[in-house]
């Protein structure tokens, strides 16, 4: 089959196109960057007008859109407008796309976010009763500004005019996955110089996903057409900040992990070039409708994925060593 992934030279891109090639699909990557290192055929866009790319979708089975600026920066006004952007003009190409093509693709898996829910602790979020965010009165106001990127840049999709093309808007959760460039590479440089302990108390939930079931979740929602509109992307067990780095810290081998006050992490933050809502927010999300249609985690709990994942990181340096894995 033909998969077209727009925003596909990006981390999880790679990760998507490297699955599929290795099946035997044809994957055509859209990237604006020249150079980007894409995996599968590429072809420019400017992400957000129509072009010769358009054609791309013509026949294909999927539409993966991963397009969209990283979260993974200072929340500034100009990058939080990036952030927004890049998402809601991407989609609306995409369907603006879908809807000219003589022969559409079949379906479109349009990436969303976990963020979109409410900052909270008393439950899990699932798609039918999760509460979504932006009038928690206990968190920083800006914070209220991602619910509104998630929120419009699913409205986008849902509000296009696809009638022949079925839609699915992943809300995913942190991809974990043991390939260099992703999450699992910060958290491990904090774990390994001993700052991999609870950040403000670490009672704030975590969702997360290995690297395996979001490659089969996508998959699974391809092969079944009674499933569309959003689907939460993410393990089924969440648990707090401190007992996930914990889990983390057991599977590297580090035994002490010094927690973090706020006002450590504002300063974390700003060296990184990062934001402290990444870390502060509360993600409790449940995969309630991937559950309900029988979809099997391979790693449904975090120590076990992180021992999976950290195995695989050594094998490489293992074999670089002369050592044969076991």
């Amino acid at each position: 089959m033909k998969v077209v992934i727009p925003g596909g030279g990006g981390h999880l891109g790679r990760l998507v196109a490297r699955d599929l090639l290795a099946s035997g699909h044809e994957v055509v990557v859209l990237s604006r960057k020249a150079g980007e290192p894409a995996i599968g055929r590429v072809v420019p866009w400017d992400g957000c007008s129509l072009g010769p790319w358009a054609d791309e979708l013509e026949g294909a089975e999927l539409v993966l859109n991963l397009a969209g600026r990283s979260v993974n920066c200072r929340y500034s006004a100009a990058n939080l407008k990036a952030m927004m952007d890049s998402r809601v003009e991407s989609t609306r190409a995409v369907g603006r796309a879908i809807s000219r093509a003589a022969d559409p693709p079949k379906v479109w898996m349009q990436m969303s976010t976990a963020t979109i829910y409410a900052h909270r602790f008393d439950a899990p979020n699932d798609e039918a009763t999760g509460i979504i965010g932006g009038n928690e009165p206990d968190v920083p106001s800006y914070w209220e500004y991602s619910i509104r990127i998630a929120r419009n840049w699913e409205a986008e999709q849902d509000h296009a005019a696809t009638p022949s093309t079925r839609k699915v808007a992943l809300r995913t959760s942190l991809v974990m996955s043991a390939e260099p460039g992703g999450a699992l590479d910060v958290l491990l440089m904090l774990t390994d110089v001993g700052l991999g302990g609870p950040a403000a108390g670490g009672s704030q939930y975590v969702s997360w996903i290995h690297e395996h079931d979001f490659l089969q979740a996508i998959k699974f929602l391809l092969d079944r057409p009674d499933l569309n509109g959003a689907v939460n992307v993410c393990a089924p067990n969440p648990i707090p900040q401190r007992e996930f780095m914990a889990a983390l810290r057991q599977a590297r081998g580090v035994r002490v992990g010094l927690p973090a006050t706020r006002w450590m992490l504002k300063a974390g933050a700003w060296a990184l070039r990062t934001d402290t809502e990444l870390i502060l927010k509360s993600r409790r999300v449940v995969p309630r409708r991937l559950l309900d249609a029988g979809f099997m985690f391979a790693f449904p709990t975090w120590a076990a994925a992180a021992e999976d994942l950290l195995s695989k990181r050594r094998k490489p340096v293992e074999r670089a060593m002369g050592i044969e894995p076991t």
